[in-house]
C-alpha cells in the first residue's frame, strides 16, 4: 500500500514539474500503472479495506457463535457474555482457532445490531455546595528513612474544584473518619452530598442499583455533618471523575520525584501547603478567567456550617485485660489501669491514638503504634501493683525505660544502693496522685540538695509544704431520726457518774 509521501511526490512531479508517467515511474521506482492510478484518481491518500475477512477455523463455529450472541441480546448488559467467555465456551466445544478471530466477529455483530457498548460520557454540572467527591490513592516515599507505601485520602468540591489531601499508612474506618473531619475543617464547611465508590471500610453490603448498607460509624459521621451518602455504580469511575482525575494530577505535580519526610505530621503539613498553593494558582477548568480559590470564595457561603466541635471519629472494639494489664489491638499490646485486670474494656481506636474505656471511665490512653508485634507500656498503670510488689520496680518491663523527671530519676538511682530502696521509692511514687508530679519532683530536688535522700525525707518535705486535705463533713442520712433535744455539754454530770462508780 502506498503511503502519503509517495502519492505527494507523484502528484508534484506530474502536475507541478510536468514530468511524464514513464519518467516518474523510473525516478520513484514505481510501476507505470501505479503512477497512472494516482494521477487519474485525484486521491491524496490511500486506505486499504479488506472486503472479506477469511475465517478458516472459525467458519464452522459461526452458526454456534451467532446463536450465543442472540441469546445474550435479550439479557441485561451486565449479564451478557464477553468475547473472552464466548471464546472459552467455543474451545470447550472443539474450536482450535485464536481469540482474535472470535473477538473481531463478536465486535462486528454487536456493531451491526446496535448492542455494542458506547464509551461516551455525559458532562456533569454541580451547584455551589452541592457535592464533594472522595477517593484513595497510593504513593511510594521515604518516611523516617524507610521506603513506605502511604495512602492519601483525596477530597474535591465538585463546583469550585477546591481539593484537600491527607496521608495515612492505613485506609481503615478510623482513618476515613479522621480524614473527613480534617477536610471539612480545611474547607470551613461541608456539602450536602458525598460521592464515594464502594469502599470496604465504609460499605457493609452492596445492594441493587445504588442502594448500599453503610457502616454504622460512617453513618454517624454523615449525620453529624448533615450530608447524604451517595455510592457510585461498581466499575463506573466516571461518576466521580473529578477526584479520579485529581489522583493523577497530584501524582504528577506532588510526587513526580521521590519525596522524603521524617514522619506523617511533616508529610501532611507539606501536603496541605501544596494544596493551598495549587488552588491559589490553578485556573478553574470552566470559569477560566478565575482561579480555583476565587470560585471557592463564592461557593463557601453555600457550604453547610460546621458543628462547634469535630466528630469523635473512632472505631470501637472489645478486648479483655490480661493478668499483665495488657489488651491486644491491631497486632500490638497496650497497658491499662490495674483496676481493669481480668475485665472487658472498650478500645476506641483513632487515627493517631488509642483510648481504653471501662464503664465510661478512661483507663488508658496511648499514642497509636502503626507497626506490629510491639508492647506499649504506661508505667503509671502498674502503680497499684507496685505498692504490693515493690521488688518488681528493679526488673519490671514497664519500668525499664521509664522517663521520669531528672530529680526523681536521681533519687531512684541513689535509693537502688539501699536494701529497701525499691520500697522507699515506691512510697514516693504513690503520693504523686495526691500532691502532683511537679510537687513531688520539687521535694526530690530538695532532698538531693540536702543529701538526705530517703522515702521518709521526701514524704516529710511534702507534708510540710502542703496542708493535709480537710476531712469532708459527714452528710446526715435522711433515714436517721433528727434529735429534737440537743444534749448539753455538762462536765459535772461526768463527775457525778464517776463518784457513783467509786461508791
Amino acid at each position: 500500500m502506498l503511503n502519503v509521501e509517495t502519492i505527494r511526490k507523484v502528484r508534484q512531479a506530474h502536475f507541478r514539474d510536468g514530468k511524464g508517467i514513464r519518467e516518474i515511474a523510473r525516478d520513484l521506482n514505481l510501476a507505470r500503472n501505479t503512477v497512472k492510478r494516482i494521477i487519474r484518481s485525484g486521491a491524496t491518500d490511500q486506505v486499504y479495506e479488506r472486503s472479506e475477512q477469511p475465517r478458516p477455523k472459525l467458519g464452522s463455529f459461526i452458526e454456534r457463535l451467532t446463536e450465543l450472541l442472540k441469546e445474550d441480546a435479550g439479557k441485561p448488559v451486565r449479564h451478557r457474555k464477553s468475547a473472552q467467555i464466548l471464546f472459552e465456551q467455543l474451545q470447550r466445544e472443539g474450536y482450535e482457532g485464536g481469540y482474535d478471530a472470535v473477538r473481531r466477529y463478536v465486535g462486528t455483530c454487536k456493531r451491526e445490531d446496535g448492542t455494542a457498548l458506547v464509551n461516551a460520557f455525559i458532562p456533569l454540572e454541580y451547584d455551589p455546595g452541592d457535592a464533594f467527591q472522595f477517593d484513595w490513592s497510593y504513593e511510594q516515599l521515604l518516611l523516617g528513612g524507610i521506603q513506605t507505601k502511604v495512602k492519601i485520602a483525596q477530597f474535591r468540591l465538585c463546583h469550585s474544584r477546591k481539593f484537600f489531601c491527607i496521608a495515612y499508612t492505613r485506609e481503615t474506618l478510623e482513618m476515613v473518619l479522621d480524614a473527613h473531619s480534617r477536610a471539612f475543617e480545611f474547607f470551613g464547611g461541608t456539602c450536602r452530598r458525598g460521592i464515594y465508590d464502594n469502599l470496604k471500610a465504609v460499605v457493609t453490603k452492596v445492594l441493587m442499583g445504588k442502594d448500599r448498607v453503610f457502616n454504622r460509624r460512617f453513618q454517624n459521621l454523615a449525620s453529624y455533618y448533615l450530608f447524604d451518602l451517595v455510592a457510585c455504580t461498581p466499575a463506573a469511575g466516571w461518576e466521580k471523575g473529578q477526584v479520579e482525575n485529581q489522583v493523577g494530577v497530584v501524582r504528577k505535580r506532588f510526587f513526580a520525584k521521590r519525596r522524603t519526610f521524617t514522619d506523617l505530621e511533616e508529610l501532611n503539613e507539606w501536603l496541605a501547603d501544596e494544596c493551598r498553593h495549587q488552588c491559589a494558582t490553578a485556573k478553574h477548568p470552566e470559569l477560566k478567567d478565575q482561579t480555583v480559590d476565587q470560585v471557592f470564595a463564592s461557593e463557601k457561603p453555600s457550604l453547610l456550617p460546621l458543628p462547634v466541635s469535630i466528630f469523635d471519629g473512632y472505631q470501637e472494639n472489645v478486648a479483655r485485660v490480661s493478668p499483665q494489664l495488657l489488651i491486644s489491638f491491631d497486632r500490638n499490646r497496650y497497658s491499662v489501669n490495674a483496676m481493669t485486670v481480668g475485665k472487658t474494656v472498650q478500645v476506641r481506636a483513632y487515627a493517631n491514638r488509642i483510648i481504653v474505656v471501662m464503664n465510661g471511665i478512661t483507663v488508658g490512653v496511648h499514642k497509636r503504634y502503626l507497626g506490629r508485634d510491639k508492647v506499649i507500656y504506661d508505667p503509671w498503670h502498674y502503680l497499684a501493683v507496685l505498692e504490693k510488689k515493690p521488688g518488681a520496680l528493679r526488673n519490671g518491663a514497664p519500668f525499664r525505660q521509664w522517663e521520669l523527671p531528672e530529680a526523681m530519676s536521681e533519687v531512684r538511682k541513689l535509693l537502688e544502693e539501699k536494701s529497701d530502696g525499691d520500697r522507699q521509692f515506691v512510697s514516693i511514687l504513690t503520693v504523686v496522685g495526691r500532691y502532683g508530679l511537679e510537687s513531688v519532683t520539687s521535694a526530690c530536688i530538695q532532698a538531693v540538695s540536702d543529701r538526705t535522700v530517703s522515702g521518709d525525707v521526701v514524704l516529710a518535705i511534702l507534708s510540710k509544704r502542703h496542708d493535709e486535705p480537710k476531712t469532708p463533713p459527714v452528710e446526715i442520712s435522711a433515714q436517721l431520726p433528727l434529735l429534737n433535744l440537743i444534749p448539753l455539754a455538762d462536765c459535772s454530770r461526768y463527775d457525778r457518774l464517776v463518784k457513783g462508780w467509786c461508791l
